[in-house]
């Protein structure tokens, strides 16, 4: 069957299997006739990560395992690896608890969240999704399951955690939670006027919990990097529906959308209509979580806006001393030549983890989704060496197409990664199309 990620791009032919439980996965690992493979979640990856010529699902890997109130403030929660983040917030938010990292949706499942160390809003203070699991049972090439984590098979565990799925078959995981006095959201909006003002105002908000910033990424000039900043904090009580599950009515995007649509005239009057709108709107609100968080959930197959050939999303990080000039640089750029988005996300990082390819790193990553196009690839090239000569590096979730120096570059970690994996898969079963191209596998 054809298969992609959720740029729509690349589009692969596949094997697609769905094994009912784990006892079934172990058996499709151990067949004779297993080939290279590779685990998959929901498939809101972008690129090719969870993209191979057999594909296994995790789709009935969906179980609640075991719910453990240790303490007053902490809970532990054990489960598939094919739960979906949306899930475990239906049974835990009502009980006051809630996940303490969470991406831009909440529709991927955990075993992809640990796939690829999954940041939010409060990475400056919280770090990633992998700093609150606790343990993980992996399933390996040679049939076994292992139980891993910060203290046992400790660097099988630091190269799962954002190893995009090249260790093993996640099988479960347990995961601390945090406890909140109230799901709903006391938003602050926050005006920059360029980039220097955005990310000096990141840095004097950066004891708030949650923050980032929508920039529009075609102003030029003076108001280059021009952006609206998006700072939260539980609110200190429970309000009305404030310890309940939200579910939106979603409108969906019934075909793809005509790419002529998409261009640097339509996107820039998009991006100065939202800007003056929201400057002059209100600059404090309480909102529900689910409006902050996930704001593009309640499209249901929003990735159909850039046309029938998928989009490209780039995404990167630049450590914090490079962060104003590479960043002016890459916008700079992306301006010139008219290859404008619509979400163009930035957001500040707090230090590294020990995980061996895990994305953040102490700095600022910005988001860009561009439509596809041929003429689009020259441009990543460019970006690319700008990343990568200002000391940062290319989130794999969302990669597509890098090349295997600048992985290289941006990863230096990559050579022990490769070192664990061969060891626990010395036949290479797991790979993926991403993996074949950035030589891991």
């Amino acid at each position: 069957m054809q298969v992609n990620g959720w740029g729509r791009y690349p589009l692969v032919n596949a094997e697609f299997l769905e094994p009912a439980d784990s006892n079934s996965l172990k058996r499709m690992i151990t067949s004779k006739k297993t080939g290279s493979m590779i685990s998959r979640g929901a498939g809101r990856s972008y690129g090719d990560s969870s993209l191979a010529d057999k594909i296994i699902s995790s789709r009935f890997l969906d179980n609640f395992l075991d719910l453990n109130e240790n303490t007053e403030n902490v809970l532990t929660l054990r489960c598939g690896a094919g739960v979906s983040l949306d899930d475990i917030l239906k049974v835990c938010i009502p009980r006051g608890w809630f996940l303490p990292v969470l991406p831009g949706t909440k529709f991927v499942t955990v075993g992809g969240a640990i796939a690829a160390d999954i940041h939010g809003k409060n990475h400056h203070k919280d770090g990633s999704f992998c700093e609150y699991v606790e343990s993980l049972s992996l399933l390996l090439a040679s049939g076994e399951t292992v139980s891993c984590s910060a203290q046992e098979k400790r660097d099988l565990f630091r190269a799962t955690c954002g190893g995009m799925g090249l260790t093993g078959i996640i099988v479960d995981a347990r995961i601390r939670l945090i406890k909140v006095p109230s799901a709903s959201i006391k938003q602050k909006t926050v005006i920059a006027h360029n980039l220097q003002q955005c990310l000096e105002l990141l840095e004097e908000n950066n004891n708030s919990t949650y923050s980032v910033a929508w920039l529009d990424c075609l102003a030029r000039g003076k108001d280059l990097g021009r952006s609206l900043i998006f700072l939260g904090e539980h609110e200190k009580e429970t309000t009305k529906n404030g310890l309940s599950h939200k579910s939106r009515r979603i409108i969906s995007v019934p075909f793809s959308t005509p790419s002529f649509l998409l261009n640097k005239f339509t996107m820039g009057a998009f991006n100065k209509t939202y800007f003056n709108i929201k400057r002059r709107g209100r600059h404090s609100v309480s909102i529900d979580y689910d409006r902050y968080f996930f704001p593009l959930d309640n499209i249901g197959n929003w990735n159909r806006l850039y046309g029938s050939r998928g989009f490209l999303q780039y995404q990167f990080v630049i450590p914090g001393d490079a962060a104003l000039a590479g960043i002016t640089k890459v916008l700079s750029r992306v301006s010139d030549a008219g290859k404008g988005s619509f979400l163009s996300v930035l957001k500040k990082f707090g230090a590294e983890n020990k995980n061996m390819l895990s994305f953040p790193k102490d700095g600022y990553t910005l988001a860009l989704d561009f439509k596809r196009e041929d003429r689009l690839f020259p441009l990543l090239l460019e970006l690319d060496e700008i990343v990568v000569g200002h000391g940062g590096r290319i989130y794999l979730a969302k990669d597509a197409r890098m090349n295997e120096a600048v992985f290289k570059a941006g990863y230096p970690n990559w050579e022990n990664f490769l070192r664990i994996k061969q060891e626990y898969d010395p036949k290479g079963v797991f790979s993926s199309h991403q993996s074949i191209r950035l030589g891991l596998s």
